[in-house]
């Protein structure tokens, strides 16, 4: 069985715009699936993505750099290995959603926690994409 999905992150999957990024914290909505908050925003404009993800883990929490990293690529990872649950419903609407992901914890969590937080993000997105 082949599967339909493409596993990738591109650029323009990627929120970089500081104009949309002030945007999304300025007039999106947020939850919370631990250790992650999501914030989100549903925007009309056109945009080359209809998903646009940003990931932040704050400095003051998580001190060294490498630690950092890898929890950057831990949630890079799993958004990118289930993103198409989000993608579909939201290409349906028309629309384009920004999606800012920042990490809460002290402690470094394992993968399968983070798949378990994305899954629940995704989930709630979903719903509320709708």
């Amino acid at each position: 069985m082949v599967n339909k999905h493409r596993h990738t992150l591109s650029k323009e999957e990627r929120l970089s715009w500081k104009r949309y990024i002030d945007l999304l914290f300025e007039k999106g909505k947020s939850f919370v699936a631990f250790p992650l908050r999501v914030v989100y925003l549903s925007v009309e404009d056109e945009m080359p993505a209809p998903v646009s993800i940003m990931i932040s883990v704050p400095k003051k929490k998580i001190k060294r750099a490498v630690k950092r990293n890898l929890i950057k690529r831990q949630i890079r990872e799993t958004y990118r290995l289930t993103k198409h649950e989000l993608l579909e419903p939201v290409q349906e609407n028309g629309k384009s959603l920004l999606v800012a992901f920042l990490y809460l914890d002290k402690e470094i969590h394992g993968y399968a926690d983070m798949k378990k937080a994305m899954n629940k993000a995704l989930r709630v997105l979903r719903e509320k994409s709708e």
